[in-house]
């Protein structure tokens, strides 16, 4: 089992920088992965940045170059700095955990926490 728990969200004016955390606990030594995704309103969930355990990491196009992922394995929290905020980031974000156990695999999610970016 793996519980996660995000901190960070609120209301910034666009231009404006928020940094989500997400602190792991549990059976963190089998986590291979960690995602964060956002869901707008109406809209489907959406993968924004990815790190894996010992890889390079990725982001969606529409927010490379402004948002980074960073994992503190030491406190075993993953961060998300995000720059330059448009109103079109404002949504729930999400962390994911990736489990493995060998050949089983399962997500773990946090609760979400609320960006909202004002124009």
């Amino acid at each position: 089992q793996v519980q996660l728990v995000e901190s960070g969200g609120g209301l910034v004016q666009a231009g404006g920088s928020l940094r989500l955390s997400c602190a792991a606990s549990g059976s963190i030594v089998s986590i291979k992965a960690m995602r964060w995704y956002r869901q707008a309103p109406g809209k489907q969930r959406e993968l924004v940045a990815a790190i894996p355990s010992g890889g390079s990491t990725n982001y969606a196009d529409s927010v490379k170059g402004r948002f980074t992922i960073s994992r503190d394995n030491a406190k075993n929290t993953m961060y998300l700095q995000m720059n330059s905020l448009k109103p079109e980031d404002t949504a729930v974000y999400y962390c994911n955990a990736v489990w493995v156990m060998g050949a089983f695999e399962k997500d773990y999610w946090g609760q979400g926490t609320q960006v909202t970016v004002s124009s």
